[in-house]
């Protein structure tokens, strides 16, 4: 580590301490999960809460409550003791932007299927993962196709690495299973390291990343987000999204300024 980023670990760091904290979540999808004990049933909410993350928060918000609203207390139980047609008669008339009920259905069965499968989403996951792997996108690309098969899930809900996509969605959920702390709940993180997870990149992370310097690449795409995270990685190798939550706190947090860090 040179002296820049022996500066710019100083400067994160302080950030963090700063910002990582459960008080500064809200209004995020992220606060969805707290309310749930049994892993099983929060990364089924992960999954719902970071599929629909996109477009104002607020409405985010509304959409991941009304699926939660009719999966009950353990949406995980909820899922496993019903029927296609069930889930589907459920999920009639959901829209959130390019999110019909149609496609909520069609993810809400293949988590279903994935569960009944493998007994958990994590264990789908792991069936995937390699401890060889660079990152957790292979392990992903699985997951992916596990839990889509066939069914009628768009790219924007569920991403597959092996395409085109950043993948920001995945990889925010994730970040949220793998990582434990005050802010990002876990589940997973027994199982799988944080050192191998890929900074969910979206427009707003990659401003942030080319003003700081971890990119110059003009898409904000996946080789960017892999990119960013190897260089967070040069600040801490064992857990690079560690600064994710503060830094997309800029643009949020109207007391935060990005020149500050510069």
């Amino acid at each position: 580590m040179n002296q820049k980023e022996k500066g710019m670990k100083i400067r994160l760091d302080a950030l963090h301490d700063a910002w990582n904290r459960r008080e500064y979540v809200s209004p995020d999808p992220l606060e969805t999960l707290y309310d749930y004990e049994d892993p099983r049933d929060r990364e089924v909410v992960g999954m719902v809460a970071s599929s629909l993350a996109y477009g104002r928060v607020a409405q985010i918000l509304i959409s991941v409550r009304r699926v939660l609203g009719f999966m009950g207390p353990s949406p995980c139980g909820w899922l496993v003791s019903r029927e296609s047609v069930e889930i589907e008669a459920a999920c009639a008339g959901f829209v959130h932007r390019f999110t019909k009920d149609v496609h909520m259905a069609a993810l809400l069965t293949g988590i279903r299927e994935a569960i009944l499968t493998h007994g958990s989403l994590k264990s789908c996951f792991l069936a995937g993962y390699s401890p060889e792997d660079e990152t957790l996108l292979p392990a992903l690309s699985h997951y992916v196709k596990a839990v889509k098969g066939d069914r009628l899930i768009p790219g924007h809900l569920l991403s597959d690495p092996d395409g085109k996509s950043a993948c920001k969605k995945a990889n925010l959920f994730l970040r949220w299973m793998v990582r434990c702390d005050e802010v990002d709940p876990g589940g997973w993180h027994e199982a799988l390291p944080a050192s191998k997870l890929i900074i969910p990149i979206d427009t707003h992370m990659h401003k942030i990343s080319l003003a700081l310097g971890f990119t110059t690449r003009k898409a904000a795409d996946l080789k960017t987000a892999v990119e960013v995270t190897r260089h967070l990685a040069r600040l801490n190798s064992e857990d690079p999204t560690r600064y994710d939550f503060c830094l997309t706190r800029f643009g949020i947090r109207g007391e935060l300024n990005i020149e500050d860090l510069l």
